[in-house]
């Protein structure tokens, strides 16, 4: 037989490494474990989770706001199809999002509980024996003493436990141990990563969160219904889910600071408020505040913001009133002056729509119209007229603060587009006999958020823990340290050493004064 023949009939390739044995099915499940739960994949799915998170803040949401993602598809009819196929616009719900927080879930548990073991069992195992060369160690000191070698050790014994070693003896030496704790604090912080990564699962299954904007003097059900948008967890039923309260917006007042560097600063807001938290239950009142949100049924409701919602009265060429009441404007400035529209769809014989801005501190001079201040002060509504023909309902979402102008034609006068400005109880009539407007006077709105994320304590703790865990593993530092005797001479030799797993930060002090404790102490007669 040639020598190539001998080798494969010996069980190895033609160029003398051996044939290995084929993995199997259980190989391959065995191996795809150990890669999933290694701490580098761990790592690495840590950080596509927050990667994956980028196109959730940079990218309308459905859950958020559906008429900006409306909008976009609209504005980009390339690449928008292209976003809703890969799931950006419902980056928290989509499948490779959650692939994601899966395996890193999975990962994490796979990385820790098998350390829990080793670590039980390291608590559990007894102090090393000493080395048979100490003074190879990083940390060693000799002395010899005209004591008792079973003197000395009980000596170092005490001192040892003293500095909370955990103290083993063997034959002629001790075995000293401590910082057992430090990986405790690894232990506990990838536990409280897991806790906290179940407390935000937890809270996106079965929690909720929706805004809805009331008018002053307007009330709110807690119904699907109401809200401006809602986004809720897979596994809430926003049918059933809802606690069934409502509640009433009587009163908001608003404080600004009026002199001074910081004038128009906000300083106070708050919003009287009424409630019943079932339909037949007693009513209640409550000063909703910033950072004060009032708690029902495991819901709360925040104050997020507020504004002016001018209250105007829209009639059209026949006469007949085609809008009248407030219409929300919303902030732009500090100083809020407001952008709004007002829209009178079911005007005849032409369909009416105005925007322009509500300014609680008008001034109208070279700059423009604007607010100086966002008290009220000196109110007036400064706005432009569009006409259009009256267009069939489509059933597609619009917004209400926008005015969709391609299908409209802005008033002119005098040769110019329309621009005026109304104080409250002021009316215009508009050109062409399409119509008129009055200004009947302006009321506020507050925005709020109701929600309801039952796994926020448990995240919460988790992150405590988490910190708890870090510093734990930062500034515990493993120690092992051993004394040795024996007799020489008839003196007693006394080795001490000493080894750092971790940095080394004062081991050789430690030692020295370890050593001094072992040195014969003169009498207290002898001292000066």
């Amino acid at each position: 037989m040639t020598e190539v023949e001998d080798r494969i009939a010996a069980g190895s390739s033609p160029d003398g490494r051996p044939d290995l044995p084929a993995m199997g099915f259980k190989g391959w499940l065995r191996w795809t474990w150990r890669q999933l739960t290694s701490m580098k994949t761990a790592l690495v799915l840590l950080f596509l989770l927050a990667l994956g998170a980028v196109p959730g803040s940079l990218i309308p949401q459905t859950g958020v706001d559906p008429i900006k993602v409306a909008d976009f598809l609209e504005m980009h009819p390339k690449l928008g199809p292209f976003y809703d196929k890969l799931g950006l616009f419902d980056v928290y719900k989509s499948a490779w999002f959650s692939a994601i927080y899966l395996l890193l879930f999975i990962s994490l548990i796979g990385c820790v509980v098998p350390r829990l073991g080793v670590y039980l069992k390291a608590v559990r195992s007894r102090p090393p024996k000493p080395p048979r060369n100490l003074n190879r160690l990083a940390g060693f000191e000799t002395i010899t003493v005209e004591k008792d070698p079973d003197a000395v050790l009980d000596a170092a014994r005490k001192e040892l436990r003293r500095r909370r070693f955990r103290v083993e003896s063997y034959d002629g030496a001790i075995g000293a141990e401590r910082g057992y704790l430090r990986e405790a604090g690894n232990l506990l912080f990838h536990f409280s990563l897991i806790l906290a990564l179940i407390g935000v699962a937890w809270g996106s299954l079965f929690g909720y969160r929706g805004t809805v904007l009331v008018v002053v003097g307007n009330g709110f059900a807690n119904s699907l219904a109401q809200y401006d948008d809602f986004t809720s967890g897979s596994a809430f039923d926003s049918e059933n889910d809802l606690p069934p309260f409502a509640l009433t917006v009587k009163d908001f007042e608003a404080k600004f600071q009026e002199s001074g560097p910081q004038k128009g600063a906000a300083r106070e807001f708050n919003a009287d408020i009424t409630y019943q938290e079932t339909p037949d239950g007693p009513e209640k009142s409550y000063d909703l505040r910033v950072n004060h949100p009032l708690k029902l049924d495991g819901s709360s409701v925040y104050l997020l913001g507020h504004g002016y919602a001018p209250k105007v009265t829209v009639k059209d060429g026949t006469g007949q009133v085609a809008f009248s009441g407030p219409a929300p404007f919303l902030p732009q400035d500090g100083n809020f002056s407001s952008f709004g529209v007002i829209k009178a769809p079911d005007a005849r014989p032409v369909t009416l729509g105005f925007e322009g801005f509500f300014l609680p501190t008008a001034v109208i001079d070279d700059l423009g119209p604007r607010s100086v201040f966002p008290d009220d002060l000196n109110p007036a509504l400064v706005m432009t007229g569009f006409y259009g023909r009256p267009q069939p309902e489509t059933g597609k979402p619009e917004s209400v603060y926008q005015l969709d102008k391609n299908k409209l034609t802005q008033f002119e006068k005098d040769g110019d587009k329309l621009r005026f400005q109304l104080k409250p109880g002021d009316s215009l009539t508009l050109p062409d006999k399409a119509g008129s407007i009055t200004f009947d006077g302006y009321s506020r709105w507050v925005k709020l958020q109701v929600s309801h994320t039952p796994g926020t304590g448990l995240a919460l703790g988790g992150v405590v823990l988490m910190i708890l865990g870090l510093m734990g593993s930062l500034f515990i530092h493993p120690r092992r340290t051993w004394v040795r005797v024996r007799e020489e001479d008839g003196r007693t030799v006394v080795e001490v050493a000493g080894l750092d797993r971790g940095p080394e930060r004062g081991l050789g002090d430690e030692l020295h004064a370890i050593t001094n404790a072992l040195k014969p102490q003169p009498d207290a007669q002898e001292k000066p």
